[in-house]
């Protein structure tokens, strides 16, 4: 059984030049989950819509989540179960209220020291309480486009590293 990939999306909807969009243009096996509905970002209907799309298929995933998509995939681990295999969590944002727990599955956490919306030293309590790997991406921003994030070679070899054939 091979694994599949889910992005999950960020509150807004990526540019075609979004190293996620382009990922699930151009790779077999990636999609989104949910599809990018754009502002405004409800986190309950989210949680549902990945809930929804993780138990339509006992398939292993792959969850790869950027911005606001890290918060939903930490407060969907805290809430259910399914065949989620490992996780990329890609520049999570500052929320006072994130689930702090040692998420269930292996987790690499992408941390940027110029990040907008989240400090380096909040970014790595994160990783630290949800028992992840922390990669620390420099001066990267927000890991968007606006920061010159389109291709992104170095996010597809950790994808690589999380996922077991």
């Amino acid at each position: 059984m091979t694994t599949g990939h889910l992005l999950v999306p960020g509150r807004g909807i990526p540019k075609p030049q979004h190293w996620q969009q382009q990922w699930a243009d151009t790779k077999p096996g990636y999609r989104w989950a949910p599809p990018p509905p754009g502002p405004p970002f409800i986190l309950e209907d989210r949680i549902a819509a990945l809930q929804q799309i993780i138990s339509e298929d006992h398939q292993p995933v792959v969850l790869i989540a950027h911005s606001a998509g890290c918060l939903t995939t930490v407060v969907w681990a805290a809430r259910h179960t399914g065949p989620v295999q490992a996780a990329l969590l890609v520049a999570p944002p500052y929320f006072e209220d994130v689930p702090r727990a040692k998420l269930p599955f292996k987790t690499i956490v992408v941390a940027s020291r110029t990040d907008p919306y989240c400090t380096f030293k909040d970014s790595a309590g994160y990783a630290d309480d949800w028992g992840a790997e922390l990669v620390d991406a420099g001066d990267a921003g927000h890991i968007d486009t606006s920061a010159g994030y389109g291709p992104w070679p170095d996010g597809e070899r950790l994808v690589d590293s999380l996922t077991i054939p």
